[in-house]
């Protein structure tokens, strides 16, 4: 069994309030979740209004494929239609025995 977390670091740069960052950040881990069937929460950087860091966790028997949703969600996030700029993410996949 393989358990990928990948950390996304995210700037929202035409955002002025923590109340619209919230509701940028409420659309992502929604879609996000409910698209690739994964869990999802913002981890960071909640009191940033500009700044959101998510973190996503996936389960496997096959690191591959686990390897591949994460590759996916990135995308997604990335090329999604929010007003976001992906910063920067890191992946990381535990084997787990």
């Amino acid at each position: 069994m393989t358990v990928g977390v990948c950390r996304i670091r995210l700037r929202l740069a035409e955002n002025h309030s923590l109340k619209g960052k919230r509701q940028v950040v409420k659309s992502i881990v929604s879609q996000v979740s409910n698209r690739f069937n994964v869990s999802v929460a913002e981890v960071e950087d909640q009191d940033l209004w500009q700044i959101a860091t998510i973190a996503v966790a996936c389960v496997s028997n096959d690191a591959s494929v686990v390897n591949e949703v994460m590759s996916r969600v990135v995308n997604f996030i990335s090329q999604g239609r929010w007003d976001v700029e992906l910063l920067d993410y890191e992946t990381e996949l535990l084997p787990v025995s």
